[in-house]
């Protein structure tokens, strides 16, 4: 009963891509805050050996599977008639083809808002070399057929995710934090945002139901989660005692290395030239005519800072 209460009145929420990476934790946020919670799973998903044990924590927290499929319009349509808010967690991959679910939004005719695939910088405002360049691109263009279309929308830029980032210091390649030497790309003093998953599903689904984020970009931009590299590792020196020997790489030197790498360490590289040396995730004011900051719109969420993160490490 009391979990019924907990749902009157709350938005329905379904999300496309919810066994990924990111979409793990909005439908745990989603099931957690009382939204009645579906997640659109292909036939294939359900029977993956790699995908069971989201399958059964899905079932576990009272997320409800819908079978469905981004190529059959009609299964789209049906599940989307179901609920009140659309999340879309696609992969980079699939991106492009969340023309399909506007289409089958605008076919459906009851969404009260969509969330595109987006959960990374604000790609209206990136100035990023290929090959990121046209995956922001890509992402972007979404945006303008959403709002062509007129479908109530809610972007998110949740910056980078800690738990890809955090554990190595940004190395790429390695698999932990650093205790030697580390390299930095740039000056290494623009500065970037590193939020854990949890708290991007949280604040997400915080969203849902809120007018002021109506046709808004959402920022997750708490500012215990703001370091420029430089400072990220004196953070980690304090943590371990000990001072690393710091590489700097100048620019021209990381715009050659995105060129001879392959993918997708090329397109790691370019997002890390984006963020790291262009300062691209906080080089420009919110405005409140385009966007708001998740931290000051919800301050009773209890976000994870990249200090406290980094303790696990330790």
């Amino acid at each position: 009963m009391l979990n019924v209460l907990k749902m009157a009145g709350k938005s329905k929420i379904l999300i496309i891509g919810g066994t990924g990476y990111i979409g793990k934790f909005i439908a745990e946020a989603s099931a957690k805050a009382g939204h009645p919670t579906f997640a659109l799973i292909r036939e294939s998903t359900v029977s993956s050996p790699t995908k069971s044990k989201i399958i059964e924590s899905f079932k576990n927290s009272g997320v409800a599977l819908i079978q469905g499929d981004l190529n059959n319009h009609e299964s789209l349509v049906n599940a989307i008639k179901q609920v009140d808010v659309v999340i879309s967690t696609v992969g980079t991959a699939m991106v492009p083809d969340q023309v399909k679910i506007i289409a089958a939004i605008k076919e459906a005719g009851n969404v009260k808002r969509f969330f595109t695939s987006e959960f990374g910088m604000d790609v209206d405002r990136v100035h990023a070399v290929e090959p990121a360049k046209t995956a922001f691109q890509t992402k972007s263009q979404i945006r303008r057929a959403v709002e062509a279309e007129g479908i109530p929308h809610t972007f998110v830029s949740s910056n980078f995710f800690a738990g890809y980032f955090l554990p190595t210091l940004c190395q790429p390649g390695v698999t932990s934090p650093p205790r030697d030497k580390i390299v930095i790309l740039g000056d290494g003093n623009p500065k970037a945002i590193f939020n854990k998953e949890d708290d991007i599903g949280a604040y997400t689904i915080k969203a849902v139901d809120d007018p002021r984020t109506l046709n808004k970009i959402l920022y997750i931009n708490p500012p215990g989660n703001i370091y420029s590299m430089n400072e990220l590792v004196s953070l980690w020196e304090k943590k371990i005692g000990k001072t690393l020997e710091r590489i700097y790489v100048p620019e021209e030197q990381v715009l050659k290395n995105i060129q001879k790498a392959s993918f997708p360490m090329n397109v790691v590289l370019a997002i890390s030239h984006a963020a790291f040396v262009k300062g691209d995730q906080t080089n420009f004011e919110i405005e409140p005519s385009f966007g708001m900051e998740a931290s000051e719109l919800y301050p009773d969420v209890k976000c994870t800072t990249v200090d406290e993160y980094l303790n696990q490490f330790v």
